[in-house]
This record gives C-alpha cells, sequence and structure tokens, in this order.
C-alpha cells in the first residue's frame, strides 16, 4: 500500500516523523509480560511541564494550577506569545513564574531535558504525542499526553517498551472517563447490577466540518493538520473518547483483552460540500481529494466472547455524541440521553424519578467528594478537572495509574488497525495483547476515589 508522508504540507515538524499509518510487526511474542498496577514512588509535590498552548494546553496550565501540591514550573510552545501569556496568568495568580520554551520547534526538547521536573503533559497535534511522550519518559519524567497518544501500532509498542524500561507512567489524557455518567456506568458495572457484561458501544459524533476548514489565521488548527489527516488517511483516527470508558466497564487488559476487528467506511461526502458551500465548487478546498470516510464502524471482539463497537463521524450535521452503551445480562445503560433499564423491568426504560434515585445513590465517589469544584474549574463539564485531580493524586500517592501504558497503547493502536481492516474491505485484523499476557492476572480497576 502506497504511503505518503503525512506532514508533507506541515514544514514546522521537521523530520521527526515518519508518515502515517502502514503495517507493521505486533513485537517478538516471547517478550516478557508487561507489568500492569505498576506503582512509581510517591511524590510530595507534582512539577509539571505542559508542552503545547494553543487550543488545550491553556485550560490544561489553569486546571493543573489549582490543584493542591501540583506546581506548573515550565511552559513550552512554538510561539512566544502564547508561553508569555500563560507565565503572565500563573504569576498574576501569585504563583512562580515558570521557565519558558519556545521559538523552535526542538524547545520542547530542552523541557523535557530540564531539571526539577517530575510530569510532561503533551498537549500538542496527535504526530507529536508519541515522540514527546517517549522522550519525556527517557528523560526521566512521567508523561502524560493529549489523545490519541500514538497513530501507529510501532508507536504504541514504543510508548509501552519505554514506560516499562524507564520505570516511568505514561498516561493517555483520556478525560471522557471521568464524565459524570461514564463514571455512574462504571459504578452499577462494578457493583453487578447490569449484570454479566456483554456488549458495549462506543463513538466521537463530532460536527468539526467547520473547524477543520478553518485557517490558522481565523483560529483552525496549527497548518490545519488535523484536515490533512482526512486527506491522507482512512478508518476511525480518533477513537479513545468512546472506546475508554467502555473499556474500563468491561475489564479489558484486566481479565479479557481485545482479540480482532473489522472495520468498515462510508465514503466521503461531507467536506467537499462544506469545502464548495464555503470556498466555491471549482476550489482547491472542493477538489480536494478527501480519503476519510464520512462514518467509520468498527467492532471488536474480545477474548472472553463480548463485543465493542466504535464509530467516528466529524464530517456530517449531527448532534454531538459518544454512545456510551453497556448491555448486560441484568440490563443497560445508554448515554445520549442518558437512559437505564433493568430486570425485571427492562423492557422499558427508568421514569425520571426512578432514574434521578438510581444516579444518586450510586454516585461515584469522585463526583460525590468533587464534582461541585470540578464544574467551577470547568474542562467538559468538570471531567477534565476530575481527571487532572485523579493524576495528581496517584502520582502523589504511589497509586497506578486509572489508565495506564497499556491502556495508552491499546486504545491509541485503533487509529492505524481501523484503517489497515478498511484498506482490506472488513477483512480481520488481530490486535496486540501490549500486556504480553499480564492482563489475565492484572487487577480489575476498582470504583476509585482521592
Amino acid at each position: 500500500m502506497e504511503r505518503r508522508h503525512f506532514l508533507k504540507a506541515a514544514a514546522w515538524a521537521g523530520a521527526l516523523f515518519q508518515a502515517g499509518c502502514r503495517s507493521l510487526p505486533f513485537g517478538p511474542v516471547l517478550e516478557p509480560a508487561g507489568q500492569p498496577g505498576f506503582r512509581a514512588p510517591a511524590l510530595e509535590r507534582v512539577r509539571v511541564g505542559v508542552i503545547g498552548l494553543g487550543h488545550r494546553g491553556p485550560a490544561a496550565v489553569n486546571r493543573l494550577s489549582r490543584i493542591p501540591g501540583v506546581e506548573v514550573v515550565a511552559l513550552s510552545d512554538l510561539y512566544e506569545d502564547r508561553v508569555a501569556r500563560q507565565a503572565k496568568t500563573l504569576v498574576e495568580q501569585g504563583r512562580p513564574a515558570p521557565k519558558t520554551y519556545f521559538g523552535s520547534k526542538d524547545e520542547w526538547r530542552r523541557l523535557c531535558e530540564a531539571p526539577g521536573l517530575d510530569l510532561v503533559y503533551i498537549c500538542t497535534p496527535w504526530l507529536w504525542h508519541a515522540p514527546m511522550a517517549v522522550y519525556a519518559m527517557r528523560c526521566g519524567k512521567h508523561a502524560a499526553t493529549e489523545v490519541p497518544a500514538a497513530v501507529t501500532v510501532e508507536q504504541c509498542w514504543e510508548l509501552v517498551r519505554t514506560a516499562e524500561a524507564t520505570r516511568r507512567h505514561c498516561m493517555m489524557l483520556e478525560n471522557c472517563c471521568y464524565g459524570e455518567n461514564e463514571l455512574f456506568a462504571l459504578t452499577l458495572c462494578r457493583k453487578g447490577l447490569l449484570g454479566e457484561l456483554v456488549h458495549g458501544e462506543a463513538a466521537y459524533i463530532h460536527d468539526l466540518r467547520a473547524s477543520k476548514l478553518r485557517s490558522e489565521a481565523e483560529g483552525g488548527y496549527q497548518g490545519q493538520w488535523r484536515l490533512e489527516w482526512s486527506k491522507q488517511h482512512t478508518g476511525n483516527p480518533y477513537p479513545t473518547h468512546g472506546l475508554g470508558p467502555v473499556c474500563q466497564y468491561l475489564g479489558i487488559n484486566r481479565g479479557d483483552r481485545f482479540e480482532y476487528l473489522t472495520s468498515v467506511s462510508t465514503a466521503q461526502f461531507g467536506l467537499s460540500r462544506a469545502a464548495a458551500a464555503r470556498f466555491g465548487r471549482n476550489s482547491a478546498q472542493a477538489k480536494a481529494a478527501y480519503r476519510l470516510g464520512d462514518m467509520n464502524t468498527t467492532v471488536v471482539r474480545t477474548y472472553r466472547g463480548r463485543t465493542v463497537l466504535v464509530q467516528h463521524d466529524t464530517t456530517s450535521p449531527r448532534p454531538y455524541s459518544r454512545h456510551n452503551m453497556i448491555s448486560g445480562t441484568q440490563g443497560i445503560l445508554a448515554d445520549y440521553p442518558l437512559r437505564v433499564a433493568l430486570e425485571p423491568k427492562a423492557h422499558d426504560w427508568m421514569g425520571e424519578k426512578e432514574l434521578a434515585a438510581l444516579k444518586s445513590a450510586h454516585t461515584h465517589p469522585l463526583w460525590r467528594s468533587s464534582g461541585e469544584t470540578a464544574k467551577k474549574v470547568g474542562g467538559h463539564g468538570g471531567m477534565d478537572y476530575l481527571m487532572d485531580l485523579r493524576l495528581c493524586h496517584c502520582l502523589q500517592q504511589g497509586l497506578p495509574l486509572d489508565i495506564d501504558v497499556y491502556d495508552t497503547a491499546l486504545w491509541s493502536s485503533l487509529v492505524e488497525l481501523s484503517e489497515q481492516s478498511v484498506l482490506r474491505q472488513g477483512e480481520p485484523v488481530e490486535i496486540p495483547d501490549f500486556t504480553r499476557g499480564a492482563w489475565k492476572s492484572a487487577e480489575p480497576l476498582g470504583i476509585v476515589g482521592l
């Protein structure tokens, strides 16, 4: 299959990356087992450096600076004004001035190399995530990266092997795992109210046509990198928002594992029509070849015989949804909108009062203790703050992370694997076991708190 360099049109990325998704080996079968449940030494305070201060980074700086025992001590971005703006805000809030790194595509490396830093928090475009996380860990820092953490299976393996070799955490910042309804669903699953879990559904349905076509000068993505991905790739490039929570419900990597997937995509319609409407039918944007199908549907089967449906659509006029459905032998929870049906009345959804009572009785401890603060601080209704709060709590207490490097690698691997299946007309594709068998004895994620 012919591959072109994804960043051909983005000169600022230099030669750091090779192009997009390609068929790669899944790693030696006889490697030692993985290390789920890894604990790093506890940190009395967590000193954070943030890379990338465009769309996501500034909010991350704000959230992290509000967590007790956490200090934002370093900031990096290509653009000086972005760094200066966040540094000024921290100082105005009475916090020490952070070290700043800007002006070169390699300045982030200096941040990773700097002493006095515990965690590198990565908020850059997709193709930077894995290289930055790997470099941070090799510099002795824990790494946390926005989603997806990697875009090839090879990168996923590199994250796993680097985390194991350096004894550092690598967490994908999958904020949706900390949503109020997602943690409510996890609580119902862990308490057995849905019975034995059978099937989950997940999605990222988000109309991004305008955002993809908007130029950087208009506040769009830097170098229109997301639009460029749509030109170069098919499959599901952004699977983790819906997938992560469902994996936690099912205990994937902790008692079960993904075995194989099959994936199909529709043709591409939405971007071309949106480009024609905005720029004209004869414009270069309208005539461009976009490979990313409007709707991708991927179905995963697990070792224990459960299934997960994952969908991606960012070019159709539809309301936002992550689906977030989990079905068991005693009931079902489905979101957007939230509905629950339980035996012996599972033929009908609960009424509003009954559902409210159920949710009140089974509110997750994180939302019960910190939900109001989370809503005030913000970040997708508070789930971003709870994600950061829980991450820093685990680092401070020397606890295993809720989303470890094996989850990070597995959820991200669907980027390439779904594309492989689509290009092979839906042919099943094996999913690597990044734990190398350790999933069989790994402790399931509990109903965690602070």
